[in-house]
């Protein structure tokens, strides 16, 4: 048992959930829809004293046209089934400043800059810098469909940038790596 888990008394009061599905499209490109979904359980009371009954906060979508390489955004949408205010919808469009933005280092850093704050809406930001990752995987399984010849070097796998330095097992001289470059016949980095 956790041992932070074994604090826990009460059902929980809320939840947040991501969903991250990528659909194959014409001409190695993909549509990557996101999902966020905030839902309370428990009623409480809003800053004005007023009720707030439990139920779905949050309910968003984001989708990605993603294509070429280093892998870029090419279309972006959004729709809000569910919010909190009636004003929330007039941030929609803000998506579109993704437009022409590379999934590569730095992408959550510029996304907060072009939707962040005041530019957007904080939620929509969250989604799409969540995103990302999922649109790395998406297209890594959509090339994966078909076999391709062994690489010769790491340069010719295609999106390895992208994972470089991103955690411990990735780091330059990582485990991931030095398998890969064995695997390969170059043996350990010099």
């Amino acid at each position: 048992m956790s041992r932070l888990m074994e604090l826990v008394k009460e059902a929980p009061v809320h939840e947040r959930r991501l969903e991250f599905k990528s659909f194959p499209v014409a001409d190695n490109r993909l549509v990557v829809e996101g999902w966020l979904h905030d839902e309370r359980f428990a009623d409480g009371y809003h800053w004005n004293g007023s009720a707030r009954p439990a139920g779905v906060v949050h309910w968003m979508c984001v989708r990605l046209l993603v294509g070429g390489w280093p892998l870029s955004i090419l279309d972006a949408e959004a729709e809000m089934p569910n919010v909190p205010h009636e004003l929330c919808p007039t941030t929609l469009d803000s998506v579109k400043k993704v437009i022409g933005l590379s999934i590569a280092h730095g992408y959550s850093e510029e996304v907060r800059h072009r939707l962040g704050g005041t530019q957007g809406c904080t939620h929509m930001t969250t989604l799409l810098i969540a995103m990302g990752p999922a649109a790395i995987h998406g297209y890594w399984t959509q090339l994966s469909r078909q076999p391709r010849p062994a690489p010769q070097s790491l340069e010719d796998l295609p999106g390895l940038a992208a994972v470089i330095n991103t955690c411990a097992l990735w780091t330059e001289d990582g485990p991931f790596l030095t398998a890969l470059r064995e695997t390969m016949g170059g043996g350990p980095k010099e």
